[in-house]
């Protein structure tokens, strides 16, 4: 089991510069975007930085889902500044981005695909030592202050795509759960569903001791390793959390009880998944914000077109767990029953069926966008959608089953319209 260090509390962030102080750092970068960069979380970490006599340099050129342009940009930034310590505060795509910053300006001559999973890029492992990362989340849901993955739109073939490496982990999490309060309703729904995803995703993935071959050497045993004993009790854990929490975090802004506990979730998912990997939601999510049209979610402040990227995961939910049922349907049902299904005369072929069901209702009650249609999306897109789920093999496989490019059709079908 992999996973960074996690200081979890209100008022943590605050630390920061004694923590950097006592990295012996003394020239830091602080990546975040141009929003939050107007907001608290930021002017917290600055101000610690200063109390603490460190020296920093702001970068806040992050892009909301990051691209390799993006990517690339914030690399430039890291190699020119030299640093000895990174800070990330922000969502996914910031903590994401800096640990790509931090890998790149660690492996000067390394090709930017050096590092990216096949089949795109070589998915070379990674043997350089990287400098200390501090990640602040202010979103509760990628869990990305706990994992070594980093997720990127690889514009040329728009698809979503990873580096993944234990190496990438950042030093420590502080996840404090005051930021939460600066979030808009949507953003904590959406951020909400990627939870729920990787919670409900790491449970149901093929076990750990049925994958094969056995790598050669334990450097290429990759991050996801499937579901475990380990991993288990993380996801099942924040997918009580998200059952009890999300909709009240989604309702009302100043529930600290629920924020606070939907922070939790969100590291608590990200060790599970960490360790366990994802399969099909997040497999075919990739294409669906990779080649979004016109659609931007309300609650977002960007200038381009966006599917946030919990909505692009949650919304072929129902259709992909009435597909991976049929392998642990135990598993499908008790999942189903922690969401608040009554599975008690449930037989083994109904497991997909119900959990579907009760994800359409939850769905419905925090009123998501009816399908892929509703976000711009038609059946002559599929085979475009299906091309682009077929690189993401380093989620796909560790799907319960096996899956056909037709399987794959008829899932982005049925996930076309949801109620």
């Amino acid at each position: 089991m992999a996973v960074s260090n996690i200081r979890y509390g209100a008022g943590v962030t605050k630390e920061v510069g004694m923590d950097l102080q006592n990295m012996g750092a003394k020239n830091v970068c602080l990546m975040t975007d141009k929003n939050l960069s107007q907001l608290p979380p930021v002017q917290i970490v600055m101000d610690s930085l200063v109390t603490n006599g460190i020296n920093f340099k702001v970068y806040d050129n992050v892009r909301v889902e990051p691209t390799d342009r993006s990517f690339l940009e914030a690399i430039e930034f890291a190699r020119k500044g030299a640093f000895d310590a990174y800070v990330a505060v922000g969502g996914g795509s910031t903590m994401d981005t800096c640990k790509a910053a931090n890998l790149y300006a660690s492996s000067l001559h390394s090709d930017f695909l050096d590092y990216v999973s096949a089949p795109i890029g070589k998915g070379k492992p990674v043997s350089v030592p990287l400098k200390p990362l501090i990640a602040v989340p202010t979103t509760s849901g990628t869990g990305s202050e706990t994992t070594g993955i980093a997720i990127f739109d690889y514009e040329q073939l728009k698809v979503k795509i990873g580096i993944a490496s234990r190496a990438l982990k950042p030093t420590l999490g502080l996840v404090d759960p005051r930021h939460t309060l600066h979030m808009p309703g949507r953003v904590v729904a959406n951020s909400g569903f990627d939870v729920l995803c990787h919670a409900l995703e790491s449970y149901s993935a093929l076990p750990y001791h049925m994958r094969s071959p056995c790598p050669s050497n334990p450097i290429f045993r990759p991050a996801y390793q499937g579901s475990n004993p380990v991993s288990d009790i993380w996801a099942v854990q924040a997918l009580r959390i998200v059952a009890k929490y999300l909709k009240r975090a989604v309702r009302n802004p100043d529930d600290l009880e629920a924020r606070s506990n939907m922070h939790l979730a969100s590291t608590f998912a990200g060790i599970g998944f960490g360790n366990a990997g994802v399969h099909l939601c997040h497999g075919m999510s990739y294409p669906i914000s990779g080649l979004v049209k016109t659609y931007k979610a309300k609650d977002y402040h960007v200038d381009h077109p966006l599917v946030p990227h919990g909505l692009s995961v949650v919304l072929t939910s129902p259709a992909v767990f009435t597909f991976t049922a049929q392998m642990f349907p135990e598993r499908h049902l008790e999942m189903a029953e922690i969401l608040g299904a009554d599975t008690r005369t449930a037989r083994a072929a109904d497991a997909g069926p119900v959990l579907a069901d009760t994800l359409r209702k939850f769905l419905f009650d925090l009123d998501v966008d009816d399908g892929l249609a509703a976000i711009g999306y038609s059946k002559a897109d599929i085979p475009a959608l299906v091309k682009g789920t077929l690189p993401q093999e380093r989620v796909t496989k560790l799907a319960p089953c096996p899956q056909s490019e037709e399987d794959l059709s008829a899932l982005f079908e049925a996930s076309m319209k949801l109620y």
